[in-house]
């Protein structure tokens, strides 16, 4: 996987092998970033990133020079992939948990301005990402929520649903506060 863009651009990062892993390929990766760079200053974000892997996505927000990134793991050796990964590339603004997200989800007093929640596409409770992170009020006024699945589950029913992406076997579904 690489970085597509901002200070770490071109920097090409290697997950070990063996990680439970499924990372967001560049492809969607790229037009991901694009429709939040057409809508977000992300000098000004924070981020969380929910099942984060290999750190994929945080890392692509700390390119981009978001100002704070939390990102959360229940496996271990993926947790210690990422810490790796902060040091060797100076992410001073990446902390990374190794919690389920869900504990993560109902314990966190923070609020975001953007989550990305990539869970593992046959858990089962991936549909009710949305409701639980709305009903934390985990997302600031503005903020958004972006869950990665396998697009053939459809979210769109849900409530503050606004937008699905398809890429493939993968869809990003987008979730706001109605303004």
């Amino acid at each position: 996987m690489r970085i597509i863009s901002g200070s770490h651009k071109g920097i090409i990062i290697n997950a070990p092998k063996g990680l439970p892993v499924r990372p967001t390929t560049d492809r969607a990766k790229e037009s991901l970033f694009n429709i939040l760079e057409n809508n977000f200053d992300f000098e000004e974000l924070t981020c969380l990133d929910l099942f984060s892997g290999t750190g994929n996505v945080a890392y692509e927000f700390c390119s981009r020079g978001a100002a704070k990134v939390v990102s959360v793991d229940l496996d271990f050796g993926c947790i210690k992939f990422i810490k790796e990964t902060i040091a060797k590339h100076q992410f001073t603004q990446l902390t990374a948990f190794k919690k389920d997200a869900f504990t993560f989800i109902n314990q966190c007093t923070e609020k975001f301005d953007l989550i990305f929640a990539d869970a593992p596409y046959a858990l089962d409770k991936l549909p009710t990402i949305p409701a639980q992170v709305f009903e934390k009020q985990l997302l600031k006024p503005k903020g958004w929520l972006i869950v990665e699945h396998q697009s053939n589950l459809d979210l769109s029913s849900q409530n503050h649903f606004f937008e699905k992406r398809n890429y493939g076997q993968s869809t990003f579904s987008f979730f706001k506060y109605s303004i």
